[in-house]
């Protein structure tokens, strides 16, 4: 059986160790998509299909061109929401943030889209997601598209997994 002061040693060991944890994520998050200051109010995780379109580049060459992402979010193990093109995140609250890009970072492999930082650039409810300032997309799996597309109009969904953060500004 532990002593009282061992269980306190213990508990502030895990404690230490938590923050250590946090900290150290938080380091490993490209410069690029950092938020300094921001409050996160909530992580979910997306799991569905990046979707592209086989159309005519400037050059008139056929290509994969993306065209919109169809995902079901997640937060512990329930469907909670989705998200869709604008790029749109909406939870069954009613609350839905739409984002706009300010910036990105290379995926963890050549298969994995890129991590992004996106801006809100409008809101709608008074759910969860109502406060939300900032959106990071980040320990992203699948979703890139490679090879030659045969004819225009063609579409082609590639699997993908996300984790969205959604912030709020500290002040």
């Amino acid at each position: 059986m532990l002593t009282k002061p061992a269980v306190l040693v213990l508990a502030l060991t895990l404690a230490l160790a938590g923050m250590s944890v946090e900290t150290a994520a938080q380091q490993a998050l490209p410069d690029a998509i950092a938020v300094p200051g921001a409050a996160t109010l909530v992580t979910l995780r997306a799991v569905g299909a990046q979707i592209y379109e086989c159309k005519a580049g400037a050059d008139g060459k056929l290509a994969w061109t993306f065209r919109e992402p169809l995902a079901t979010l997640i937060a512990g193990g329930k469907t909670v929401g989705r998200h869709y093109a604008g790029p749109a995140w909406e939870l069954a609250d009613g609350s839905l943030v739409v984002g706009k890009l300010a910036a990105q970072a290379p995926g963890t492999t050549a298969q994995d889209i890129p991590w992004l930082r996106l801006d809100v650039a409008s809101r709608r409810g008074t759910g969860e997601l109502s406060a939300t300032t900032a959106i990071q997309r980040i320990n992203t799996k699948g979703g890139v598209m490679s090879g030659a597309c045969d004819s225009a109009g063609g579409y082609l969904s590639v699997p993908y997994a996300a984790d969205y953060v959604f912030l709020k500004s500290a002040s």
